[in-house]
């Protein structure tokens, strides 16, 4: 019999069929979720971490917060919502039953948004992000903690754009990264996991202003960004911690899903976290105390190819309910 103080089977994998669709780097989706006498705990799936581009595992711990966040809306929409509670390390989050609270306007708006929010990577549109909606994008961030540094310059544009090249650069230099890549490419248009052809867009060009990474994507003769003075962001929070970094992928998430409500494509750019090196000079680059935890590009672009995701069977785990 289920204790009141968790979720019924049903419930629970409903909520996680929506969890899942949180962004990760190559769509490696590094989670799992198991009841438990008192809740749900979400854990880092320490064998989906990438040992190229996130040797130490603190994009699987965002990825990790991302879909804590979808969970957490999802339960509240079902009239079942919870407070969570990140464990120390970082590696799960708990979540509790929270009785007694409807889920609000917003986050129902949100939770309309978890399906249709994806990464971006078609060319954007020469249309400019209205001041209004930096501006609302920076204070949803500040009011969970975090912090999201627009470009407010060409001269601050052009070194973010520089040092994510750079980052760039390098790692495709790294055999050992490339052969991560592919792997995580090649033939998923048909498979659960990883960026296929089709999600992938068209494949970067050496002219680009912000560099993709080549998922395998066709070749395309166009050199042109048609966005001139496009909204490129720094997104981080104030820590540097595992615990941090889960705290920054639930702030991450309400950030990409508040975007898609307001009608905004996203792209990101994590090649310059993945070099330590670069990642100082970008924390520099923006006068920031923490690190940075992503390069965002916002802007408007038509909507394209999803990535996959594996069934809700294959990331629950056996429940400790009893």
């Amino acid at each position: 019999m289920n204790s009141p103080a968790t979720w019924d089977q049903e419930t629970f994998a409903a909520a996680v069929g929506d969890a899942v669709w949180a962004p990760s780097i190559h769509n490696s989706q590094p989670w799992r979720f198991r009841r438990t006498e008192d809740g749900v705990d979400v854990l880092v799936d320490q064998r989906r971490v990438l040992p190229v581009s996130d040797p130490e595992g603190r994009a699987a711990r965002v990825s990790c917060g991302a879909t804590v966040f979808n969970l957490g809306l999802a339960l509240a929409v079902a009239g079942a919502p919870a407070v969570c509670t990140v464990r120390p390390g970082g590696a799960s989050v708990h979540l509790a039953r929270d009785v007694g609270r409807a889920a609000t306007p917003l986050e129902r708006r949100l939770h309309r948004q978890i399906r249709r929010r994806h990464t971006n990577r078609a060319p954007f549109a020469e249309t400019h992000v209205d001041a209004g909606v930096v501006t609302q994008l920076e204070e949803a961030v500040a009011r969970e903690g975090g912090w999201l540094d627009f470009a407010a310059d060409e001269p601050t544009l052009t070194s973010l754009a520089a040092l994510t090249r750079q980052a760039d650069a390098q790692l495709r230099v790294n055999p050992r990264y490339v052969a991560e890549l592919r792997a995580w490419s090649e033939s998923a248009d048909l498979a659960v996991e990883g960026v296929g052809r089709q999600a992938a867009g068209a494949a970067p060009h050496p002219a680009e202003l912000m560099p993709r990474r080549d998922f395998g994507g066709p070749e395309h003769d166009d050199t042109r960004d048609p966005t001139r003075g496009p909204a490129v962001a720094v997104f981080g929070v104030h820590g540097d911690h595992a615990v941090d970094e889960i705290r920054a992928g639930i702030v991450l998430q309400r950030l990409l899903l508040l975007a898609a409500d307001l009608g905004l494509a996203v792209a990101m750019y994590s090649q310059p976290i993945e070099m330590p090196v670069v990642r100082e000079r970008l924390r520099l680059a923006v006068r920031r105390a923490h690190s940075p935890q992503l390069v965002l590009r916002f802007g408007y672009a038509p909507t394209t190819c999803y990535t996959n995701r594996r069934p809700v069977a294959d990331v629950i785990v056996a429940d400790a309910v009893g």
